[in-house]
């Protein structure tokens, strides 16, 4: 037997039906006291390039084996079902 149940309610509804908490000031803090640091370093080239410039080099090489790390286990992951004929 299958039963499809559908309800038709805003994520709003479905948060407090679900018992979650509201966290919509919490992020609208998060948010303004981002805003503030990104305008803070943007005010300031100086800062603003030693922080890019330290993407540079070893950083950079960090982010792409993290991502080439991910494809490699996600087309491993999609290989390991399949047969050769």
């Amino acid at each position: 037997m299958k039963v499809n149940v559908e309800i038709d309610m805003t994520p709003e509804e479905a948060r407090r039906f679900m018992g979650l908490p509201d966290v919509t000031p919490l992020n609208d803090k998060f948010v303004d006291e981002m805003s503030k640091r990104m305008k803070s370093v943007l005010d300031d080239p100086e800062t603003a390039m030693k922080t890019w410039v330290a993407l540079s080099g070893q950083g950079v090489e960090q982010i792409q084996r993290f991502f080439w790390d991910a494809a490699s286990r996600t087309l491993s992951k999609k290989t390991a079902g399949k047969t050769t004929r």
